[in-house]
């Protein structure tokens, strides 16, 4: 036994109370030691799920996320703290710094890049590759790649959303997964075969954190089943609710797999492959960088979302909005002029998707505006 499950910090201790569920004992313990959670996403679902996954003794927990700690995430993410925000730590480094503090005996592995078509393969092939992965991201291009590596590679993911007060999650087993047999569920695409043409975000619509916090519960639960190999228990349903009005739904997904899903039916891995990635390029002498978006935008409805945060003017064809976004000294977000970590954006969005982004020159930054304020 290692000291996940001897000694005084093991079994008789520290994991004592989780050890008496059905399920667990010795046995149940000594496996989520030895297993390995990713974590993709250090934000409102990201923080709560390593929390309880660390507490829980997954033995090996990997968190992905390449943004930096801003006070406005105080609000719901709970892994950090007022000096981190003082100081722009990178979440993913703040988040293990604070998880290594609650759990030595966990491995917990900060990964600062931004999860990419060009890494995706690479970050869920280590040996072993990890035995789940939590889907902790906020935009839908992520999520669908997200999707796309872990039915190629094998992995059970467990997505999950939360907007406004709102939210959601699925547990997805690909058939690709070794002895999923019966157990294989459909994967993001076959529930929603293509990513909504605009989205609101947390940087228009706001964020109740309790419903981050719950969907983050029901991701962590799910997960340490995945790891304890029991699928039997797993939901196998969609789950939504709106903890304003106290509306809940479960829709089953036993029906839901597709033979003709363009991702688990064909192995037709659009979004690894790059689609939904944007292209930025930055525009000689404009102090602007124009990010090419992939699908026609209602600029009705966006200009809606945006006015709650910026000021907005519209026209036929395109929309302005001037945005003041609080960012991290050279941390995503943080614009050329940024003055006491505020950063002034330019954003022309056009109809057909394209938006052009002024107040930065570098096209990563221009992007995550056009992520946390667009949706796609």
């Amino acid at each position: 036994m290692d000291a996940h499950t001897s000694g005084q910090d093991g079994t008789a201790g520290r994991y004592a109370r989780q050890m008496l569920l059905r399920g667990f004992g010795v046995e149940g313990q000594s496996r989520l030691a030895s297993s390995h959670a990713m974590i993709i996403g250090a934000g409102a679902l990201g923080c709560p799920a390593a929390d309880l996954l660390v507490r829980a003794g997954v033995g090996r927990v990997s968190i992905v996320d390449r943004d930096v700690v801003e006070l406005s995430n105080l609000q719901r993410q709970t892994l950090f703290d007022e000096r981190d925000a003082r100081e722009r730590a990178p979440k993913a480094e703040a988040a293990a710094r604070r998880l290594r503090s609650v759990n030595s005996g966990v491995r917990v592995e900060p990964i600062v890049e931004h999860f990419s078509p060009e890494n995706a393969e690479r970050l869920l092939r280590p040996h072993p590759k990890p035995g789940v992965v939590l889907d902790c991201t906020d935009n839908f291009a992520t999520r669908y790649l997200i999707n796309d590596v872990c039915v190629k590679v094998g992995v059970p993911l467990v997505y999950a959303g939360a907007v406004a007060s709102s939210g959601m999650a699925m547990t997805i087993v690909p058939r690709s997964v070794p002895n999923a047999g019966e157990r294989a569920t459909a994967c993001l695409r076959c529930v929603f075969p293509e990513p909504p043409t605009s989205a609101p975000t947390c940087d228009t619509a706001g964020i109740f954190a309790p419903v981050s916090s719950i969907v983050a519960s029901v991701q962590a639960s799910e997960a340490i089943k995945v790891l304890l190999e029991r699928l039997d228990l797993l939901s196998n349903t969609l789950l939504s609710m709106d903890l304003w009005t106290n509306e809940r739904r479960r829709i089953s997904l036993s029906d839901a797999r597709r033979e003709d899903c363009p991702c688990c039916g064909r192995g037709e891995f659009e979004f690894l492959a790059g689609r939904g990635a944007q292209d930025a390029r930055t525009m000689c002498g404009r102090g602007a960088v124009q990010v090419a978006g992939h699908a026609p935008v209602d600029l009705r409805a966006l200009a809606a979302r945006l006015r709650s945060v910026a000021e907005v003017h519209q026209s036929e064809d395109h929309l302005t909005a001037t945005l003041d976004v609080t960012s991290g000294k050279g941390g995503a977000g943080a614009g050329d002029g940024a003055r006491d970590g505020v950063s002034r954006f330019e954003l022309t969005v056009f109809a057909d998707g394209r938006a052009i982004v002024g107040g930065t020159t570098d096209p990563g930054i221009a992007r995550s505006v056009y992520a946390r304020f667009i949706g796609l």
